[in-house]
């Protein structure tokens, strides 16, 4: 059962995202935006976190998760370190997964020669 919710609330962002592109003048990076900020209100309200234990990867691995992280991590760091945290908690939070893409980055950039478009 666990793999259906994974499917149905992944696929809900995923169609959510879609319907978006399709049906609005919203560019794609307005979209990311969006999402993020919709998981850092989602987390901030307290919806996110049982919308997370229900889907599991169906709710972290789409951009909203990383909305969802940024502001679990600011809010943690505020109660530790008070007002400091707003600035040190996000970045402590999603430091593993931002390292890991400028990581894949680097690599793809040796292996792969871009080319122009004609």
């Amino acid at each position: 059962m666990a793999l259906v919710w994974v499917f149905l609330v992944g696929g809900f962002f995923c169609l959510l995202g879609q319907v978006l592109v399709d049906h609005t003048k919203l560019t794609s990076a307005r979209i990311l935006v969006l999402f993020v900020v919709a998981g850092a209100v989602l987390e901030g309200l307290g919806i996110y976190e049982p919308l997370r234990d229900l889907a599991q990867c169906g709710a972290t691995v789409p951009i909203i998760g990383f909305g969802a992280t940024l502001t679990k991590g600011a809010l943690e760091a505020v109660e530790q370190q008070g007002l400091l945290g707003v600035c040190t908690g996000p970045l402590q939070a999603a430091a593993g997964g931002i390292g890991f893409v400028i990581l894949i980055a680097f690599f793809c950039a040796l292996l792969f020669s871009p080319k122009e478009k004609k």
